[in-house]
């Protein structure tokens, strides 16, 4: 008997369990939440092989937690996994933060040592993950049932808590503390890394007081262990002997017949799971294409405070923690009050309709934000803007082309860029420019798909022309661009000026013009590409969305399927389930790779396609009948013992285990 708190049920050592929980999911999301802009800013790749890493990544992790169940049932123990695979937890986040110190290396190391750290953690997190809950319910006696289940709440409560402090402070870590002359990505993923050693040290120390059960077996091996023996004995028999009532009854001459009819009710649990991978392909998107978007947003809050675009996906966790206790006492009782039976499969319909009117609203965020985007030229074509400082107006003519037919102002701020047609890959322009009552002529090269600023000046033989290369792609973290970095500037008597530059906007790419003026230097800024003019609240809506899509469809879903299996088939589910999670990352990474489409067409691509599975799972379910695991364990006591039956009775009895229905028949 091990000891308990204050005199209550409760075994001291799940007090080692929930720190440990805590830390590790505080390690896991803090470095997720980083993963998408570390691999646009930092590794320099294009925003779709960031989404498609990233969702591997995330797929990866959900499909190693087979393999450390399998580990830990038929190996090591749920204990030494845990600690084994921590292990190996740990120097992935190590090696995940040294390749983000720039001094270490060029870039094919920090890519090389960023892939090898997100394998070792996928490894880890994924392989200790089926193994934690469990190993903590192991350390109740099976009459304290009650007091497990509020383990469970505490467990989860923590697991929540740890993602949502962590999506808020590793995002500040990166960006509020430089280091490396930039973004502090090796401090972000260090504090993570720092979390999980706290998590394997705080399991350990409680090793002592630890109730570590013998091994019993992996079930899901023996499940597919019988269902390959039935495919084979059907393949090689079937053509010689009776047919039987189900495929899985040719497994009788060797596994038990309670076995195979609880791998029965499995199996058409299973069924139903074939369309939720969609689900999660749009609600894994949270911290790939939504945090991307948000960088294209305004992020401050007035002049209180502003918002890291990968900051947004607390709102998730946040959420959470709000939505599950307004839905179990006021929504699902009103919905109830109006005579509409709630069941489970319609739950979990309705989330995914949740969930696929988020990626509607986030489409309409994206047509908006995406108007403030310089698109670049097509090919055989540049884009061109004047910025007249020559002291009057100027009228400009490009050689062939209308381009400016009216006069330019001076200091004037174009507004937005004209295409230039090259009808070539590169070309030589002639360009006449008419200021304070002379022409100057000037002539320029142009390359197809750049963006360029005329600049007027004056000269000592009159107006003067320069032609200089516009970078025109937004900032991928969402700050500002200037053209100068140093704005601190010295006359020629020695005397040094800090010049106000104003505000610099969210997304805005300015050129600042250094003028002398009076004998001081005045700057003068204008705005090449525009500020995001979308604020990020307009997330909202969406997060609100898909986060009452996972209330109705993630937490419904675990429920449902472990209310319609046998006890020592809920880990079989739990497979499965993971599963679903996995696939539905290898979704998303196909998408992001090989579709092509612009952001907001491949949002409404996702939103149609969860539609369309959600129509197909509502009719999967019309044909779905409601088990009660409890009659089959009743069934099975009552003819227990009854041997010798013929094929016929065998096949009576694995056909007629009492089903539960719902209502009229089955229906969502």
């Amino acid at each position: 008997m091990g000891k308990k708190i204050c005199g209550t049920n409760y075994p001291l050592s799940i007090c080692f369990i929930v720190v440990n929980e805590f830390c590790e999911r505080f390690s896991y999301y803090g470095m997720k939440a980083l993963l998408t802009l570390y691999f646009v800013t930092y590794l320099h790749w294009d925003k779709d092989l960031s989404t498609a890493i990233y969702h591997a990544f995330g797929g990866l992790c959900y499909f190693t937690p087979i393999l450390g169940a399998l580990i830990a049932d038929s190996w090591l123990g749920k204990f030494k996994t845990i600690i084994y695979l921590s292990i190996v937890y740990v120097i992935g986040h190590v090696v995940k933060s040294v390749g983000a110190i720039p001094t270490v290396g060029g870039r094919d190391v920090h890519i090389a040592l960023s892939m090898l750290g997100l394998i070792l953690i996928a490894f880890g997190t994924g392989g200790i993950k089926p193994c934690v809950a469990a190993f903590g319910g192991d350390q109740f006696e099976d009459e304290h049932v009650r007091e497990r289940q509020k383990f469970f709440s505490i467990f989860y409560m923590s697991i929540n808590a740890g993602s949502l402090l962590s999506t808020i402070i590793t995002p500040i870590l990166r960006g509020d503390v430089q280091c490396f002359g930039g973004d502090c990505y090796a401090l972000a993923f260090g504090v993570p890394a720092a979390l999980m050693v706290v998590a394997l040290v705080v399991f350990i120390a409680g090793s002592g007081m630890y109730k570590k059960n013998p091994l019993q077996g992996n079930i899901l091996l023996e499940v597919c262990n019988c269902v390959g023996f039935a495919l084979r004995n059907r393949w090689y028999r079937s053509k010689h002997e009776p047919r039987r009532s189900h495929w899985l009854d040719w497994a009788e001459e060797k596994y038990s017949k309670r076995l195979i009819q609880e791998i029965k009710m499995v199996l058409r649990v299973l069924v139903l799971y074939i369309p939720l991978p969609m689900f999660w392909a749009l609600f894994d998107q949270q911290g790939s294409r939504w945090t991307l978007q948000a960088t294209r947003m305004n992020m401050a809050f007035g002049d209180a405070f502003s918002i890291k675009p990968d900051q947004m996906q607390m709102l998730n966790a946040l959420l959470i923690l709000v939505f599950v206790p307004i839905f179990d006492l006021i929504i699902y009782p009103l919905v109830g009050l109006c005579r509409i039976k709630i069941t489970p499969l319609r739950k979990m319909a309705t989330g995914m309709i949740f969930a696929a009117l988020a990626f509607g609203a986030a489409t309409l965020v994206e047509i908006s934000v995406v108007k403030t985007v310089v698109d670049p030229a097509p090919a055989k074509n540049s884009l061109l803007q004047v910025v007249n400082l020559a002291g009057g107006d100027a009228s400009v003519k490009v050689l062939g082309t209308d381009l400016f037919p009216e006069p330019i102002p001076y200091f004037h701020d174009s507004p937005t860029y004209e295409t230039f047609p090259l009808e070539g890959p590169a070309k030589y322009a002639y360009i006449t420019v008419t200021s304070l009552g002379a022409d100057t002529e000037c002539n320029q090269r142009f390359e197809e798909e750049e963006a360029y600023s005329l600049i007027l000046f004056p000269g000592p033989a009159g107006t003067q022309c320069k032609l200089v290369e516009d970078y025109i792609m937004k900032n991928e973290d969402g700050n500002p661009l200037v053209r100068y970095s140093d704005v601190t500037c010295c006359l020629k008597s020695g005397e040094c000026y800090r010049l106000d530059l104003g505000l610099l906007d969210f997304g805005a790419i300015y050129t600042i013009i250094l003028k002398e003026e009076s004998g001081k230097i005045v700057a003068h800024k204008t705005e090449d590409v525009k500020a995001n003019n979308v604020h990020i609240a307009w997330q909202i809506p969406q997060y609100a969305l898909i986060t009452a899509g996972e209330v109705m469809f993630s937490i419904t879903g675990l429920e449902f399927s472990y209310s319609q299996a046998p006890a020592n088939m809920k880990s079989v589910l739990q497979a499965g389930w993971l599963l679903t999670v996995a696939f539905g990352n290898v979704i998303v990474l196909i998408v992001a790779e090989g579709a092509g489409l612009e952001q907001w067409k491949e949002f409404l691509l996702f939103a149609s396609l969860l539609l369309g599975v959600c129509i197909i799972f509502s009719i999967m379910t019309c044909f779905y009948t409601y088990v009660n695991p409890e009659q089959l364990e009743k069934f099975y006591l009552e003819n227990s013992g009854k041997e010798g039956d013929n094929n016929e009775n065998m096949k009576k009895k694995n056909n007629d285990v009492p089903l539960k229905k719902t209502g009229k028949g089955t229906r969502l």
